[in-house]
């Protein structure tokens, strides 16, 4: 039986063992080193112990505060909930929509607006299962055709579908969507960057001017939270629950170029009103969100999924919703158990303290004035949405 070489008897693997060996050597030399020497934070020696192995993601403090807690169980004004969807609240038959309907009397929301993500005969089938039983409790919204967008008549074929969607009961579009694969268009569905449709995009002149000519609005989802263009690693903003909508790297434009879509449609099509969900994801600086509500009148938002934003910045959240109350509506976009609806009236309504947070911080309650209160939860909607009968 021959007898195994000696590893270092090959010049080739040689050179790749001594090369694997100096560069695993730096990289352990670049992580921080374990000391047994005590640490010291703000004064305080910190000693080792069994929490050392505790995950981040497991980690969940039970408060010591005592604090009041405050049960909301209705909305202090009957609601009207502008962003809720039928996939997203499981409704796919009429047992579903009549519970729905319990729900929102048992939460005190008067009407919601389904964003159906339809066209064709699927937002027919939708319009059906809501309007006819309770016409009165909901609004449906189409979507927007988008198929065969490079063709020639691409233009005046989606225009035509929002007229026939509008004879079957629509009353808005939305929710429409770029985070940056283009208007309706997903990762797994993206045409190349070059040729993506935008919401300035010159093809979707004339759907924006169908919109303001049915007294349409058009609820948009532009970009996402800033977070998702910054790396995943331990300064990610938000928790691994939405390290799925991270885009850093990705083919996408930047978190401002999708921004400047939107301040460009905004100026093109003044008459057509348009409420940017999420607080246009720029809830993180209300400056800057202001600024865009002082610039462009057609600009309109909604609060929907954004109550860590709005919870964790109390009194700059509080002094935004007095400013722009005529701006900002109501919104869920997180299913239909009671405890969320009540979660938003303890939020809206109380100055609670140390609230717990769906994302990592706790929130802090608004104590919003009764006519802001108003304002947000129904008086915006019935001024802005389209209540013609369907």
């Amino acid at each position: 039986m021959p007898q195994t070489p000696h590893i270092f008897s090959d010049v080739t693997l040689n050179t790749n063992f001594l090369a694997a060996i100096v560069l695993a050597a730096a990289v352990c030399n670049s992580w921080p080193q374990a000391s047994s020497a005590p640490q010291s934070k703000f004064g305080i020696n910190v000693k080792a112990g069994p929490m050392d192995t505790l995950l981040l993601k497991d980690y969940a403090p039970a408060s010591s505060l005592v604090v009041p807690q405050t049960l909301v169980a209705k909305a202090r004004y009957p609601a009207i909930d502008v962003h809720s969807h039928s996939s997203m609240n499981g409704i796919h038959s009429p047992a579903d929509v009549e519970a729905w309907v319990r729900r929102m009397d048992q939460v005190g929301v008067q009407v919601s607006v389904v964003f159906t993500g339809a066209t064709g005969a699927g937002f027919d089938r939708q319009a059906d299962l809501f309007l006819k039983p309770h016409a009165d409790r909901f609004q449906v919204y189409c979507s927007m055709d988008v198929a065969n967008i490079e063709a020639p008549d691409y233009p005046e074929r989606a225009v035509r579908e929002l007229e026939r969607c509008y004879q079957r009961g629509a009353r808005g579009v939305g929710e429409i969507t770029d985070k940056g694969w283009g208007v309706q268009a997903s990762e797994g569905r993206a045409l190349p960057r070059d040729k993506r449709l935008r919401l300035d995009d010159r093809r979707l002149d004339l759907f924006w001017k169908k919109c303001a000519e049915l007294n349409l609005p058009v609820n948009v989802h532009i970009a996402d939270h800033p977070s998702c263009w910054q790396p995943l690693g331990p300064n990610q903003e938000r928790t691994p629950d939405f390290q799925g909508f991270n885009l850093a790297g990705k083919d996408v434009p930047s978190y401002e170029e999708l921004l400047a879509t939107r301040d460009r449609v905004l100026a093109r099509h003044p008459k057509t009103r348009f409420i940017f969900c999420h607080l246009s994801n720029q809830g993180h600086d209300t400056a800057a969100l202001g600024r865009a509500l002082e610039k462009f009148p057609n600009l309109y938002l909604d609060i929907s999924a954004r109550d860590y934003e709005l919870g964790r910045q109390p009194r700059a959240a509080r002094q935004f919703l007095v400013r722009y109350r005529d701006r900002v509506m109501f919104g869920t976009d997180m299913g239909m158990e009671q405890r969320m609806y009540e979660g938003w009236w303890r939020l809206l309504e109380t100055a609670d303290e140390y609230l717990p947070g769906r994302i990592w911080w706790p929130y802090y309650g608004l104590e919003l004035p009764d006519d802001v209160l108003k304002s947000l939860y129904r008086e915006n909607a019935l001024k802005l949405l389209n209540w013609t009968k369907p």
